[in-house]
């Protein structure tokens, strides 16, 4: 299992975002490491489809849902539409949603 938390320095929600995910991972007994890829700037973004900090991938597939491939790929804070509105991080059941998915492969 492959997993990337991507951020920048300038987002302060990439560290609940982290501990969101390593919680996520410790449930289910997984001990994989997390890659944390700092986009510091604008060419970085947009070589690695940057949509904002935090983004979690795994296996190369965005947490969120519904995600679809951003055309600014600056670095910036990333808000996610969640089920209790807008938020700073990604929702807890998108994580373990996709760490299911990415076992059951």
């Amino acid at each position: 299992m492959n997993i990337e938390l991507l951020w920048f320095q300038g987002c302060p929600n990439h560290e609940q975002a982290e501990v969101m995910l390593r919680d996520a991972l410790a449930v289910r007994g997984l001990n994989v490491p997390i890659q944390r890829i700092d986009v510091e700037d604008e060419e970085t973004g947009n070589a690695l489809v940057f949509p904002g900090s935090p983004t979690i991938r795994i296996d190369g597939r965005d947490v969120e849902p519904e995600w679809e491939p951003c055309e600014d790929c600056t670095p910036r804070c990333r808000l996610y539409m969640t089920s209790e509105g807008l938020r700073g991080v990604p929702a807890r059941e998108w994580i373990e949603r996709a760490l299911d998915v990415a076992l059951a492969d």
